[in-house]
């Protein structure tokens, strides 16, 4: 059984995830939290959950303090979901080590996509997340195609990330192939599904997504914030 704490002091908000995790397969609901970090912290330590789904601005704790749980709880995964918050909050909360991350006015089926790509350690952002990260007055500038997003999710996986840092990095297919141990037909796959995946058509708008979401090193930044 997979165990599910929910950390949330808005109570209407907490009672609707938790209605929504005791009604989905395989998941045990532990007691929620609605206090503070220290309480979190101790729950944390005692119940042992593997998801942790939580509104840290609710709590009034920071970003510092999410990416200390992550740190601490290796094999905790995390899902964020809050009001919409400032770019730099929004990529403050991906660098603090949650897996996923999602809005509050995300619908239901959006939020269980979300635990689940989770749990299955896949990235799973709102889609609105992703507009405020690739901004498209940025895009245009660099003659990517980045559609115009909805609230409706994007999941990408471990190895799908990799691969974006690499191509951002300036690696061919055929170099990304060797580095990974994977035939150039297997790269070129997800290269397709990357993009289909980020809306965009070419490997400009790659390129923003991994600088929007801090994948390079600072040396390889192409773009100015």
């Amino acid at each position: 059984m997979i165990k599910v704490l929910v950390a949330d002091k808005n109570y209407l908000s907490r009672l609707g995830l938790e209605l929504l995790v005791s009604d989905l397969r395989g998941l045990q609901l532990l007691q929620s939290v609605s206090s503070d970090i220290s309480d979190l912290n101790k729950t944390i330590g005692l119940l042992k959950p593997d998801l942790l789904i939580v509104d840290h601005c609710s709590l009034s704790f920071s970003n510092a303090d999410l990416k200390q749980i992550t740190r601490k709880n290796k094999d905790l995964k995390v899902l964020a979901i809050t009001v919409p918050l400032t770019k730099e909050d929004m990529k403050s909360t991906l660098n603090s080590g949650v897996t996923s991350y999602l809005l509050k006015d995300c619908d239901r089926e959006e939020i269980i996509d979300a635990i689940y790509s989770t749990l299955d350690n896949k990235r799973f952002l709102c889609g609105k997340i992703a507009a405020v990260l690739t901004q498209e007055s940025e895009v245009v500038i660099n003659n990517s195609l980045i559609k115009s997003f909805s609230c409706n999710g994007i999941t990408v996986t471990e190895r799908e990330l990799e691969i974006v840092k690499l191509i951002a990095e300036g690696y061919s297919n055929k170099q990304i192939a060797d580095k990974l141990i994977l035939s150039t037909h297997t790269v070129n796959t997800h290269r397709k599904n990357i993009m289909a995946k980020l809306a965009v058509n070419n490997t400009a708008g790659i390129v923003m997504f991994a600088v929007k979401n801090n994948l390079l090193e600072t040396n390889h930044f192409l773009f100015s914030n």
